[in-house]
């Protein structure tokens, strides 16, 4: 993995505060832990509740945590008053996702001016295995914040 200089020397806390505003996240019971430049992971326990008919944690939630972890390793590259979304993804799904808790990882594969790629994979963690859940592939778009993209 290629070492990325941020451009924000305060990117930590920055991604740290915008991620305590995500009360999607906060509502999953999702947490950050991880937070480097141009990567975070994001874990989430099982819950039942989350879950498909089959008693797997259900994709919609899968590509939002993911899809968080990616966006929030953008952001961590990003210059200060700059706010980042999602243009676009593409989520596998290579195994069902059951197990204690999820980790989804995001890592910048290519930082920009207006545009980055990132990468994502969410693990699930039963008892001591580990085992590859989806990969994603994203577009994330840089832009100035505005008082409407506070965060």
């Amino acid at each position: 993995m290629p070492t990325f200089k941020p451009k924000d020397p305060d990117f930590e806390a920055k991604v740290r505060e915008s991620f305590g505003k995500q009360t999607a996240m906060q509502t999953l019971g999702a947490v950050m832990n991880r937070v480097a430049p141009g990567e975070v992971e994001i874990e989430m326990p099982y819950r039942a509740d989350l879950t498909q008919q089959h008693g797997f944690i259900h994709g919609g939630i899968i590509t939002a945590i993911v899809d968080s972890a990616c966006g929030y390793a953008a952001f961590s590259l990003s210059a200060p008053e700059t706010a980042v979304l999602t243009v676009e993804y593409k989520v596998n799904f290579v195994a069902p996702a059951k197990g204690d808790r999820l980790l989804a990882r995001g890592e910048v594969v290519r930082p920009g001016a207006t545009v980055t790629v990132c990468k994502g994979d969410v693990m699930a963690y039963d008892g001591g295995e580990e085992k590859l859940v989806a990969s994603m592939l994203t577009t994330m778009m840089l832009m100035p914040n505005r008082p409407d993209l506070a965060g």
